[in-house]
């Protein structure tokens, strides 16, 4: 909110922040976009309206209504959502815009047979602005002399439409300098943003050893490098989609950057494409593995299409590496030199074999300009990996939706080994897959680094607090614990506290992320983090859908991913 509109909306540089979409479209069945949802009312509250209200509460100006139908009623025709909370609960006082055609879309969804009524119905729900359907123009006159709308509800629309072009001063200076838009070439500070930024982005997921040392940062010995796959000179697919204005012109891709790099220390790129990325050919297969037999190291760059495979209407009922890259991989890998995979998506993929049988894995997503120059410091050592994981890697399709913060079923399969089939009842009877395990293959909050970190253990302010008293907000939690970068390296850490409540009126989740702060720690040194907990991070709405601390037990980690970490036991009467 800050960033988009800044200090006020006003200045000529302000434009308005838009919160998106409203709401619930993260929970589409079948991961499909434009498709139905039905969650709980519960979950409503619990887990979708809460990032939407704290863009409210940083004034966001403006909301567009989601394409997906919730609980039976559409997103773009709800009044329960759009005005009820949105309005009367959270005082929301911008306006609302349909979504592409949301509001045509209410006649297949169901809800109105012609244009008219599926404007009626968006408008009175809380749409104010109805983009691109057309529905809006050609039928509210009519509907409102004929008494079906009441003019006060136009009125309405058209006052909080009006109220934000003055808050934007559109009426005082309707015209913007069109020459601060031609731009021809990028501002240096704002590559050297690019780049760190990008940096900053990848997540490092595997890191083996391989003759007795990890495979990155590369050595100093690796004089011949293999740089192999689609996407390692690939300018269009790094800026990934909805790229607006960004220009392959721009990109610096990785085999550009390595071969710079390997030209100032006189080394070798030998590069060989291998495939295309949606593919069954094998016609590149021979040149790859001869690049990768002549190298001293190899680096795969493999993942998705960006524009086709990515963004919206980019659904995957397969998440494994498109196309025949898996199969080029393992022809790679099976010349036995060392292989680091530079996986680019912008989803989780199903990496499995790829885990099991590759010593290195950086994921990149799509790191936009200085895809390349940030590739290569971060491979060479020069930037150190610090992104962690902001969703789960599930090990197979099946297992999806795959979430840390799940709730406990009554049979748990804690203790028991997943890794096979059940051999008897006790195995058996328990949720739990036949073919596969519960976990995640990278867990939420996962990340490695090129040094290693020492968690102390946690001390808390008090064993016990009062829930009236944090319910109240005279009472919190004080959570402490003391890391060290106990490796040669500098790095980040992004430590991250977790809590989980039993004995409450609904079940509570198995973790519950409550907190994060990164830290950068030098080669030996220490520092205490301290987080603060009280009535937002304790409170849940309850069996009474009121939204409250209740008395618990309280469990506590601090660690660094959703599945590591110190822990104590603390509670709240």
């Amino acid at each position: 909110m800050r960033g988009y509109q800044g200090t006020n909306l006003a200045n000529p540089d302000s434009i308005l922040a838009c919160l998106k979409h409203y709401v619930a479209y993260g929970a589409a069945e079948a991961g499909r976009d434009y498709n139905t949802v039905d969650i709980s009312h519960r979950s409503l509250r619990q887990v979708y309206l809460p990032p939407f209200k704290a863009g409210i509460d940083q004034g966001a100006a403006t909301v567009m209504s989601a394409f997906d139908d919730l609980q039976g009623v559409p997103a773009s025709a709800n009044h329960y959502t759009l005005t009820q909370i949105l309005r009367g609960e959270w005082g929301f006082r911008g306006f609302v815009v349909s979504d592409w055609n949301s509001v045509g879309e209410l006649i297949p969804q169901g809800v109105a047979l012609d244009q008219a009524t599926a404007a009626r119905k968006a408008l009175t729900a809380g749409v104010d602005m109805d983009m691109e359907s057309n529905s809006y123009g050609p039928t509210l006159q009519k509907q409102v002399q004929s008494g079906q709308i009441p003019e006060s509800v136009v009125d309405e629309a058209v006052r909080r439409i009006l109220r934000v072009k003055f808050a934007m001063g559109l009426f005082d200076h309707p015209y913007t300098d069109e020459s601060k838009g031609n731009i021809t070439s990028l501002d240096p500070e704002h590559v050297a943003t690019a780049r760190t930024v990008a940096e900053e982005s990848f997540v490092l997921l595997k890191n083996a050893a391989v003759s007795g040392a990890p495979v990155l940062p590369l050595a100093s010995s690796a004089k011949t490098i293999a740089l192999i796959g689609p996407l390692a000179d690939s300018a269009t697919d790094m800026l990934g989609s909805w790229s607006t204005k960004g220009d392959p012109k721009d990109v610096v891709t990785l085999r550009q950057a390595l071969s710079d790099r390997l030209a100032q220390s006189q080394g070798k790129l030998i590069y060989a494409k291998g495939t295309d990325i949606l593919t069954n050919s094998e016609a590149g297969f021979a040149e790859a593995v001869s690049a990768a037999q002549e190298a001293d190291v190899v680096v795969a760059a493999l993942g998705e299409d960006a524009a086709l495979m990515t963004g919206e209407a980019a659904s995957r009922a397969h998440l494994n590496l498109p196309g025949n890259q898996e199969k080029l991989l393992e022809a790679v890998a099976s010349t036995g030199k060392p292989v680091v995979l530079v996986v680019f998506s912008g989803r989780p993929l199903i990496l499995d074999w790829e885990a099991s049988h590759i010593p290195a894995i950086l994921e990149a997503w799509f790191p936009g300009v200085q895809a390349g120059p940030a590739l290569v410091r971060t491979l060479f050592g020069d930037a150190n990996p610090s992104g962690r994981l902001t969703t789960s890697f599930p090990r197979a399709v099946g297992q999806e939706p795959l979430y840390y913060n799940h709730m406990n079923t009554g049979r748990p399969a804690d203790g028991v080994d997943l890794s096979h089939p059940p051999t008897d009842a006790k195995e058996k009877y328990l949720s739990r897959y036949i073919d596969e395990q519960n976990s995640p293959l990278f867990p939420f909050g996962f990340g490695l680094s090129y040094t290693t970190f020492q968690y102390s253990s946690m001390t808390l302010s008090a064993q016990s607090l009062k829930a009236d008293a944090l319910n109240n907000g005279s009472a919190a939690l004080t959570v402490s614990a003391e890391v060290k970068n106990t490796g040669t390296r500098a790095g980040a850490e992004v430590v991250q506290l977790y809590i989980r409540q039993q004995g409450t009126s609904v079940t509570r989740p198995v973790r519950e992320l409550k907190g994060f702060q990164k830290v950068v720690l030098a080669p030996g040194e220490s520092k205490r983090v301290e987080f603060k907990l009280g009535r937002d991070e304790f409170a849940f709405w309850n069996i009474d859908m009121k939204d409250v601390v209740e008395p618990a037990k309280v469990t506590i980690w601090v660690g660094p991913n959703s599945i590591e970490g110190s822990e104590a036991a603390f509670t709240i009467q």
